[in-house]
């Protein structure tokens, strides 16, 4: 059997069904006259980047990686910059990533997408030498991920922010100077910054509605509510979708510097990392190459979504028979 080289970066404590995954994920490629893949597991030590390191120098040419959102930004740290595709087969709660390319949740039709769907190009961000395709924050939303244990992520699902959230909201604001592209700093103090490269939150609440993954730009919201009714109200226009929403400031830029008086928490692609006074963001462009299921209406890329969930049905057909 010949075919593209693929392999698999799994985190296993994300899956309730290794063994059905591998059955799908190896059905829907052999349907295509691919080879079986390489198969990767995570470990507490390395949460992907090193596996998907050694799979693209053992010669794959595109990735699978199926995990929360922690695996997937190690999995984008080992392929920025590369040509190997990565396909992402979302589990766990947050799935920044998927819910913002409008990748499906399903591993027979995620390995249909890989197969048959397009091929896109993205940026993506940089603190340090770690690499984020979604978002970085310093400050509310760290605090907000902090406050949210893996419990109940597991029984709630994005929900289980919610209390997170609740918890963060008793914390002061922070006293910060920001700037962008080497412009004038910017003296503020508020509860968080987002430097975003999609416009997603958990939930698919839409926060920055500009914000475009591959125009070679960040967005970055500075919010800065004082009490529950500013909250309240900010919130509000986010979840309307208003071109204004109070107590927010948006910019673009190529590259962020933020510096607060003291550490505070940070986080990538939803993600903690360590807390911090300071976080310096850039930008890749077009460095991360992606599987997403193919625009309608285009000739070139015609992508028949029908004719990939009903391939989809079969392979888990036969997953769950081989099983």
């Amino acid at each position: 059997m010949t075919g593209t080289r693929s392999a698999v970066v799994v985190n296993p404590t994300k899956v309730p069904d290794l063994d059905l995954l591998r059955r799908t994920i190896v059905e829907g490629l052999a349907s295509a006259g691919w080879p079986e893949p390489s198969w990767f597991e995570t470990t507490p030590e390395d949460s992907g980047r090193g596996q998907a390191a050694e799979a693209v120098g053992d010669g794959a040419e595109l990735v699978f990686v199926c995990g929360g959102d922690g695996t997937v930004m190690a999995v984008v740290d080992a392929l920025a910059g590369t040509d190997v595709a990565l396909a992402v087969l979302p589990a766990g709660t947050g799935n920044l990533l998927a819910t913002n390319l409008g990748l499906t949740t399903d591993a027979a039709v995620g390995v249909e997408v890989a197969l048959e769907g397009g091929r896109r190009r993205i940026d993506v961000g940089t603190v340090g030498d770690r690499c984020f395709a979604v978002m970085a924050g310093m400050g509310f939303d760290a605090e907000m991920l902090e406050g949210t244990n893996e419990t109940a992520k597991r029984r709630l699902g994005w929900l289980a922010y919610v209390g997170g959230a609740a918890k963060a909201l008793r914390r002061p604001s922070m006293a910060v100077l920001i700037s962008m592209d080497g412009k004038p700093a910017l003296r503020r103090r508020p509860r968080t910054v987002i430097v975003g490269n999609v416009g997603r939150l958990q939930g698919g609440v839409r926060l920055l509605s500009e914000a475009d993954p591959a125009d070679g730009r960040l967005d970055v919201a500075i919010l800065s509510p004082r009490t529950l009714a500013n909250w309240a109200a900010l919130g509000w226009a986010v979840v309307r979708r208003k071109d204004r929403v109070p107590r927010m400031e948006t910019y673009t830029a190529e590259r962020i510097e933020i510096r607060a008086a003291r550490p505070q928490p940070r986080q990538l692609d939803g993600d903690l990392i360590e807390p911090g006074r300071s976080m310096s963001i850039g930008i890749r462009a077009k460095a991360l190459l992606l599987c997403v299921p193919q625009p309608e209406g285009d000739p070139d890329l015609a992508y028949d979504s029908g004719a990939a969930e009903q391939a989809a049905e079969d392979v888990r057909a036969a997953a769950e028979e081989a099983g």
